[in-house]
């Protein structure tokens, strides 16, 4: 079995994302693309949606080609219309956490200048206070049932537009067809950074083309074109997530997209009601649904694909998955700066406990504190290049010199090591960056939120090992008063992290002491803490 189905990227393939789509669309016409809630769409809807929605940013807004329209939804159909209607009238990608609080909100609205916004209509209470902060002109609010039927919205003093009135508005307007270049600017995908506040990687046409192009190449032995099933519980606006829809998207694929995976009882019920083939994941769902009856009690005989990214795999997950579906594991790696995949083992032919080989056209070398590379099997820092490696950060010329090699390698941060197979394993993280359930948390946000609040001197923010979600937040802190309360001002802390921070970087466990450990010039030592 062949690791790759090609040797290399042929980015001649397609003009642009928007060519992908179209011609995805022509294809594919008649048969599912998407299912969501119980309501399927076709290529065909798709394609008639996403340019309703296209003509509508060009003909009934101020909006022009190149300006950015933030996302911010959970897996709904939605999503996906919103994002190939942006793209085919020329815009850039903004995708946004519906979980982000209003603090994390103005600060990536403001950076990346978004002037349109997609979202949830729940969450329009709380943009009232974002709105006004940053340079949206344009929001398009949506109920999770709008495509099976027009939904109330919810009441809000910030005017906006219905996605349903949206749709209607754009049937009615001409439709301008964009060419876009392939080198041009199509997403920004935030990613944390050292200093605590998220920056936008610039993702090209021609760099989500080719990691899609690189994707399939290692997954092609297992597809079926126009035959394949993905059941995809990873939220879309993560580009793990966003990444594989173009793969399945592309191959004619049906993507059923599950608005929230944490229900999962009801997963397990959208799962029975399909021949599934493809599945994506991470530890904490796999072994979450192992361990349900009612998922060991599915027809698992179609499922030939699944995927593992965002965090590393665990041996028990891989374990208790195989046994329970009677298929493997396929681990990847990447980052929001590589359109994310740098490297993956292929279906059927996994190493556990690596990453696999890099995707095709992918240079990746292992190189100490003065960028030379190590000798074969000593640990390092990972660099990658590839057509799939982002320009830069937006805005921010001087941090993306700081991750670049003078000879054009992305330095990822990460620590890891070469097998003799060709293969590489992450050993650990240079940065002190905190992996709960696959998203990002960086200790100097989460810190700088901790720090503002009156009772507390000084702390330091940790991940420890969690059984459920990989890693947690845990915050060690000293307290201006000594003898307050702790359990107290442990209620107060959380309440305030709350209102600050998105659920998943909030601390899970708190520990007050006398004096953190520091080195001889004052900088707090981390790595003493988590010993």
């Amino acid at each position: 079995m062949a690791y790759d189905s090609h040797a290399h990227v042929d980015l001649e393939k397609y003009a642009s994302l928007i060519d992908l789509i179209e011609t995805a669309a022509e294809r594919f016409g008649d048969k599912t693309a998407y299912v969501c809630l119980g309501k399927a769409s076709s290529f065909a809807d798709i394609e008639r949606d996403s340019r309703y929605f296209a003509a509508y940013l060009q003909q009934h807004t101020q909006l022009e080609a190149g300006d950015k329209v933030a996302i911010q939804l959970p897996n709904l159909t939605q999503f996906v219309i919103a994002a190939y209607g942006a793209l085919r009238a020329g815009m850039i990608l903004v995708n946004t956490n519906p979980l982000y609080t209003q603090r994390e909100l103005i600060h990536q609205y403001r950076d990346s200048g978004a002037k349109a916004l997609v979202v949830l209509s729940d969450l329009l209470p709380t943009l009232e206070a974002v709105v006004p902060e940053t340079q949206i002109e344009t929001v398009i609010s949506t109920h999770p049932l709008d495509l099976i039927a027009t939904q109330p919205q919810a009441d809000s003093q910030l005017a906006h537009i219905g996605f349903n009135q949206v749709l209607a508005l754009g049937s009615q307007a001409e439709y301008s067809p964009v060419r876009a270049e392939q080198q041009s600017l199509a997403a920004l995908q935030y990613t944390g950074g050292t200093t605590g506040l998220s920056k936008g990687a610039m993702l090209s046409h021609s760099n989500l083309l080719a990691n899609m192009l690189q994707v399939q190449s290692r997954l092609s032995n297992k597809f079926v074109e126009g035959e394949e099933i993905f059941i995809a519980p990873l939220p879309i606006y993560h580009i793990y997530a966003f990444m594989v829809n173009f793969v399945y998207f592309e191959q004619g694929g049906c993507s059923v997209l599950i608005p929230n995976p944490r229900d999962i009882s009801a997963l397990i019920q959208t799962m029975s009601q399909h021949a599934f083939t493809g599945f994506a994941g991470l530890n904490t769902l796999f072994v979450g649904l192992c361990h349900q009856k009612a998922f060991q009690g599915l027809d698992f005989s179609h499922l030939k694909i699944t995927i593992s990214g965002g965090t590393a795999l665990t041996q028990a997950a891989a374990s208790i998955w195989q046994t329970t579906t009677g298929c493997t594991i396929s681990e990847g790696y990447g980052l929001s700066e590589t359109s994310p995949v740098v490297s993956l083992n292929a279906p059927g032919l996994e190493c556990l406990g690596t990453i696999g080989r890099p995707v095709i056209d992918t240079q990746v070398k292992i190189i100490d504190a003065n960028e030379q590379e190590v000798p074969h099997g000593e640990v390092g820092e990972l660099a990658v290049k590839g057509p799939q490696v982002m320009s830069g950060y937006w805005q921010k010329p001087d941090e993306t010199a700081k991750v670049m090699t003078q000879d054009g390698f992305f330095k990822t941060g990460d620590i890891a090591l070469a097998t003799d197979n060709g293969m590489h394993k992450i050993v650990d993280r240079m940065k002190d960056m905190i992996n709960v359930s696959g998203f990002n948390v960086y200790p100097n946000e989460v810190e700088d939120v901790l720090s503002a609040h009156e009772s507390v001197l000084e702390c330091a923010v940790i991940g420890v090992e969690d059984s459920r979600s990989g890693e947690a937040v845990k915050a060690v802190i000293v307290l201006r008063d000594p003898k307050s309360h702790h359990q107290m001002t442990q209620e107060a802390l959380l309440s305030h992290c709350r209102e600050q921070l998105a659920g998943y970087k909030v601390p899970k466990i708190f520990e007050f002491t006398a004096a953190l450990p520091k080195s001889t010039v004052g900088k707090i030592l981390r790595r003493e803490l988590r010993q």
